[in-house]
């Protein structure tokens, strides 16, 4: 692949391991993130640190952005120093953050006026897959800017698939999202039944993660919960985030989604304890607390 010199904008605790294994394959980066300190470990690696999104995307091939929130995918894409001030026309963004659909479809007419292709492409897989490289990456935009990009998303996923035009991306994510809200409520009462039964939550873990129940909420976040390891692989305040923005598009369509609608509340319950930077394994001590006696 042609392309070699690449920005990276937002330096958490996913995309530091996404570009760190970028950086591995050889490919030159400049990094930015809001603090600077969250990408040291990347720049003592060899990036480049900029001050700005516009500074880091000047002179690259492929720009990826991955953020926390839509007003931040916003303000580093379309603000007045993001990225399509100054990246160069022939050049691809791609943004892993998980945001609006409408957003991505605007962000994609916004480039294309400037002769710059963009994908939606947020990934699924937390820390884990960050770090081992094996997130699934669901994107949209076209065929053409899509393989473009492809030899770079696979540094760090191993799941990648074009899903539709502009915004069928973050519609794919949404649908994940919309998922493992439902199950994050199972594999916390299971839990909780194993514990109040007087049962060893690893043992537990071992038989019904291998059957008809398995899942990668169980298999991973369960073995969290049962360390009493709440770290965030990713953050509740973000989980709630996008259950949000799943929950707007829902209803812009007309679609009823109880059961997300019910996740919901009880991670916005979670945000109230002030538990929004734990992991989304963190639901436990929501229900934990409200089985507490006495």
């Amino acid at each position: 692949m042609a392309d070699k010199k690449a920005a990276w904008i937002g330096t958490g605790v996913m995309g530091k391991s996404m570009c760190a294994h970028l950086m591995d394959k050889g490919y030159s980066l400049t990094v930015y993130n809001r603090t600077k300190s969250k990408a040291d470990e990347l720049v003592a690696k060899g990036a480049l640190w900029c001050n700005s999104p516009a500074e880091a995307a000047k002179g690259c091939d492929v720009i990826f952005t991955i953020v926390a929130y839509p007003s931040d995918v916003e303000k580093v894409i379309l603000g007045e120093e993001g990225v399509l001030q100054t990246a160069p026309s022939g050049s691809v963004l791609v943004d892993l953050t998980t945001s609006e659909p409408s957003l991505a479809v605007r962000i994609f007419e916004e480039a294309a006026k400037k002769g710059i292709a963009s994908v939606d492409a947020p990934v699924s897989g937390g820390d884990v897959g960050a770090k081992n490289g094996t997130l699934a990456i669901m994107c949209g935009g076209e065929v053409k800017a899509f393989n473009r990009v492809l030899p770079m998303l696979e540094a760090f996923g191993d799941n990648i698939k074009l899903m539709g035009g502009a915004g069928a991306g973050q519609h794919t994510k949404m649908c994940n999202q919309t998922l493992i809200a439902g199950t994050m409520i199972g594999v916390v009462e299971s839990l909780l039944y194993a514990k109040k039964a007087g049962l060893d939550m690893n043992e537990v873990i071992d038989v019904i993660g291998s059957g008809a129940a398995s899942s990668w909420s169980i298999n991973n976040l369960g073995r969290r919960i049962s360390a009493g390891n709440f770290d965030p692989g990713f953050f509740i305040k973000h989980f709630v985030k996008d259950m949000g923005i799943a929950l707007k598009e829902a209803a812009r369509m007309k679609l009823s989604l109880p059961g997300l609608a019910m996740a919901n509340q009880f991670y916005v319950a979670a945000m109230a304890q002030g538990l929004e930077n734990l992991g989304t394994q963190g639901l436990y001590k929501v229900f934990e607390q409200m089985n507490q006696e006495g």
